[in-house]
């Protein structure tokens, strides 16, 4: 592989036509510019100059090395330009979250990627761990997590509270234990969690969630809503799913006398310098939620 530096001693030797004013545009001694020159001959073992005596004429092969030079030089600046070329709003931002997290985010940020022509969002929903994975795996620029980071390589700050809500359908008014014991339980992949954390805290009753009988199941955020709209069962979702329901004169979701937050951690990999376009992203993420 020809030497860039050298090859650029060469270029501007040939260009300058003089060895003390290349010296003198490279910041260099003259007989460094000579010992480039030779090395180059060295290596391509053919000779590039045609000497006599201060002045020089070009070989064949030196005036191929030029002319093809000259591009490799100029490719070599460019890409040294747009190394350090970091717009804020241009390029890809790879996110992931958990599902109710993104039926709230994914449509704020498509606002901000409509406002930037630039900008490209890959947005998928995954579980904590999965989120987790592929920020340590560099899969992904930003996560959302409900949970702290348990990997060394993840950094994480808390940045908003999720509201876990339960949520009937919109013709049952009671809330007393036996006739959400009645009215049966839609779950969900997180259904159990969620419901251990909200009606352990309401419901003196409430031990687990085998207690009460299972309705349904959904592992689609978009759709657990569906049969409790329909009246078979009830559920405890994050607020962001509820919010997001397509048809929420059917459903009717409870403040209860003891609320229940689950924390939402901004996640990114430790010891990564930023790119400016996923600080504005993230910026924008935390001023949506």
């Amino acid at each position: 592989m020809i030497n860039p530096i050298w090859l650029r001693s060469f270029c501007t030797l040939v260009e300058l036509g003089h060895f003390t004013r290349t010296a003198e545009r490279l910041y260099m001694t003259q007989s460094g510019v000579s010992q480039h020159i030779r090395k180059l001959e060295e290596q391509l073992d053919t000779p590039l100059l045609i000497r006599e005596g201060k002045q020089f004429s070009l070989t064949d092969a030196g005036q191929k090395l030029y002319q093809q030079g000259q591009d490799i030089l100029l490719a070599l600046d460019a890409l040294q330009q747009s190394v350090k070329v970091d717009p804020p709003f241009e390029g890809l931002v790879r996110l992931m979250s958990p599902g109710s997290i993104g039926l709230k985010l994914y449509t704020e940020l498509l606002g901000l990627q409509q406002q930037h022509n630039g900008l490209t969002l890959d947005y998928r929903i995954n579980s904590n761990s999965g989120v987790e994975t592929a920020i340590a795996d560099l899969d992904a620029d930003l996560g959302l997590m409900t949970r702290q980071p348990i990997l060394s390589e993840v950094q994480s700050r808390l940045i908003a509270q999720e509201p876990l809500l339960l949520v009937t359908p919109a013709s049952h008014t009671s809330l007393s234990w036996s006739s959400l014991q009645q009215l049966g339980f839609i779950n969900h992949p997180d259904g159990a969690h969620h419901a251990n954390l909200l009606l352990a805290a309401n419901y003196t009753e409430f031990e687990h969630c085998d207690q009460l009988s299972h309705r349904g199941f959904s592992n689609q955020i978009s759709l657990i809503l569906e049969p409790v709209s329909r009246g078979l069962g009830f559920t405890v979702l994050p607020a962001y799913a509820v919010e997001a329901f397509a048809r929420p004169e059917l459903i009717s979701s409870h403040p209860l006398s003891v609320p229940v937050s689950e924390p939402i951690y901004l996640c990114y990999r430790r010891q990564t310098t930023l790119p400016k376009r996923v600080i504005s992203v993230m910026d924008e993420i935390v001023a949506k939620l």
